[in-house]
């Protein structure tokens, strides 16, 4: 009988979190159950067609309902150390953070709740996408109910949220690190007896769905295009400004950005101040059906990330492995896991960040040097293939699953160890 895995996340749909649904989608193809625990069951205005279907069999957590106190009271009846003790140390490992604290308590009934659904359904393993209140609520079951779980670290969950991060990373039967920056990361952090089941498993992309874009000669016009949620650490804004340096060279162009969010306003002012309405264009966001037909219209795509006073920066872009996929040049930021994937000279150029004059010169060179950036390019699509392709990652996932979680024979299918030499 397939092992069935209940997957936490934040949110679910959420748009630019294309990587977690088709990890889904591809561990069922590969004879695995996966029971779907949202946190939080949302409405967006724009849906991947792919989330439709998972939305239909999400588990909804209300925040407060008579199924959620009446599993609260039997988790207290049958456990009645435990359970206040649960609620005594979340609040004490909390403490440093109080918004932080103050979800992970109108999380915990949720946790209670879901980890007697868990055992009614045959959950045995439960996998979360971060480690904030995912892992959280992963860890809370995992010690109500004894059932394994794992955690997928990502970027704000290591570098900023780190709240009671080294119990959820000790207790979990493994981590999954999308780079190897991360786990050397979580290393440092929280002390070298995680290390050895710490692996490095890249998000990935179906190849599929991004053919290479056709090698016909640029136009006059250098066609740029982004794509990410419309937030601070993104850095769009520094894309723009590297776009007016553009204009202030005579360099033809016209950029696209995709996504939405909560910097839109201030963004819009940067274009409108810049005089870059006729060339600058936020297209808002998008299902990954129409980026995939857009990408290939491009003749770069920019990924400006920054590390935002906070803390918060990117792992490793999903939308940064697309354009690889679709054979578009690429220019981004050094930081994070993002050099393991755009390796500089090799596969793309990387900038500063923070850097609009350093961005703007990388475009240039992309404009003035294409026959370079084509054969970084063709680079590009080639690694993206062969280390960040969903298939063969998401098969070194249910490797691990079966591996700590104990539900079938140990039966790699990569040869080799699973944790690279540091």
């Amino acid at each position: 009988m397939a092992a069935k895995i209940a997957y936490i996340m934040s949110r679910f749909p959420h748009l630019p979190e294309t990587f977690i649904l088709r990890e889904m989608t591809e561990l069922e193809r590969q004879g695995y159950q996966v029971a779907l625990y949202p946190l939080i069951v949302q409405q967006q205005p724009v849906i991947h067609q792919e989330a439709r279907p998972w939305l239909a069999r999400a588990r909804r957590l209300p925040f407060l309902s008579a199924p959620i106190l009446a599993a609260n009271g039997r988790a207290l009846r049958q456990q009645p150390l435990a359970y206040p003790a649960l609620w005594a140390r979340t609040v004490v490992e909390n403490a440093t953070s109080p918004n932080f604290l103050t979800r992970a308590l109108a999380l915990l009934p949720k946790a209670f709740y879901a980890a007697l659904a868990m055992q009614q359904e045959g959950v045995t393993h439960v996998h979360a996408h971060y480690a904030t209140h995912p892992a959280l609520v992963a860890w809370l079951i995992h010690r109500l109910t004894g059932i394994s779980y794992s955690i997928t670290v990502h970027a704000h969950d290591i570098f900023v949220r780190t709240a009671m991060l080294a119990t959820k990373l000790r207790d979990a039967s493994f981590i999954a690190a999308i780079s190897e920056y991360n786990r050397q990361h979580l290393v440092r952090l929280a002390g070298h007896q995680i290390k050895e089941k710490t692996y490095v498993v890249h998000c990935g992309i179906v190849p599929a769905h991004y053919p290479p874009r056709a090698a016909a000669g640029r136009g006059e016009r250098l066609e740029l295009i982004h794509v990410g949620s419309l937030q601070a650490y993104k850095g769009q804004r520094y894309l723009i400004e590297a776009c007016a340096l553009l204009r202030d060279r005579a360099i033809p162009f016209r950029c696209r950005i995709i996504g939405g969010g909560e910097e839109e306003k201030n963004l819009r002012r940067l274009i409108g101040t810049n005089g870059l309405e006729s060339t600058v264009t936020l297209l808002g966001p998008m299902p990954q059906e129409e980026v995939a037909r857009l990408l290939p219209t491009a003749d770069c795509y920019v990924q400006p990330s920054i590390v935002t006073p906070s803390g918060k920066m990117e792992g490793i872009p999903v939308a940064l492995m697309e354009a690889m996929a679709c054979r578009l040049p690429v220019v981004a930021t050094h930081l994070s896991g993002i050099p393991e994937l755009v390796r500089p000279g090799e596969t793309g150029y990387l900038a500063p960040p923070a850097d609009s004059l350093a961005l703007a010169d990388a475009l240039a060179t992309v404009y003035a040097q294409a026959e370079q950036a084509e054969a970084m390019a063709t680079a590009g699509r080639e690694l993206v293939l062969r280390e960040f392709e969903l298939q063969s990652n998401v098969r070194r996932l249910a490797d691990l699953f079966r591996h700590y979680a104990g539900t079938q024979p140990w039966l790699p299918a990569v040869p080799g160890p699973l944790v690279s030499e540091s």
